[in-house]
């Protein structure tokens, strides 16, 4: 009996892992980490179909890991608590620790990841704090809204280009975007260097930041 009953239990555990357990569920987590959405502007921001989403959003339900709000005619997914965001930071870092395939797949979405200068978070704050640069935030402007780090302008990649001088020449420019998983960054101090401005880059996003005790703004965790 007690041998069935824990059976039950761990299983019931791994209602979890099984929904994490598939790719396109994985990168619907990391979208949500930067800001709620709805299935539509899930399904668009991963190229599935808008059904597709809907369905592996509810695995993602079932595993307790996201929640679907409805607002008017619509249903907007979020993530369920706190903790998802640690598990995700957590499956994401051994997955890149540990598996060689991440580290060249990485290579290979991120090609341009070691041009740039990487600036740390400890390091972000103190030249913060001394006014010696300028901290953009290349994501799509609704993750803005949604949570960024203080003191961050947004500039969402798409509209760089359009208003590159808007960002000073005599200060190091920071890109972030939405982590480690992220080319955005990347490609937008591709063109801030190319501008003849100085360009470094955040590795971390909104979550890598709230997780090691940083304020984000606003605050919704």
């Amino acid at each position: 009996m007690n041998r069935t009953i824990k059976a039950h239990l761990f299983q019931q555990i791994a209602l979890v892992t099984q929904a994490m357990a598939n790719p396109h569920r994985l990168e619907l987590l990391d979208l949500l980490v930067q800001a709620p959405r709805t299935v539509e502007q899930l399904a668009h921001a991963t190229g599935m179909s808008v059904a597709n989403t809907s369905q592996h959003l509810q695995r993602l339900k079932q595993g307790g890991l996201v929640i679907g709000e409805r607002q008017g005619t619509t249903i907007r997914y979020r993530l369920a608590d706190p903790a998802v965001i640690r598990l995700w930071n957590e499956v994401r870092t051994i997955a890149v620790q540990q598996l060689a395939g991440v580290e060249r797949a990485l290579e290979r979405y991120r090609p341009k990841r070691q041009q740039f200068p990487v600036i740390t978070m400890a390091e972000l704050q103190a030249s913060m704090k001394q006014g010696e640069i300028v901290l953009l935030d290349v994501r799509p402007a609704e993750e803005f809204v949604a949570a960024h780090l203080p003191a961050a302008i947004s500039i969402p990649l798409s509209e760089l280009p359009a208003r590159i001088d808007e960002l000073p020449v005599d200060k190091l420019i920071v890109a972030y975007c939405r982590g480690p998983l992220c080319s955005y960054a990347d490609e937008a101090l591709s063109f801030i260097i190319a501008s003849g401005r100085r360009g470094a880059r955040l590795e971390e996003g909104i979550a890598e930041w709230r997780l090691a005790g940083y304020p984000v703004v606003p605050t919704l965790w």
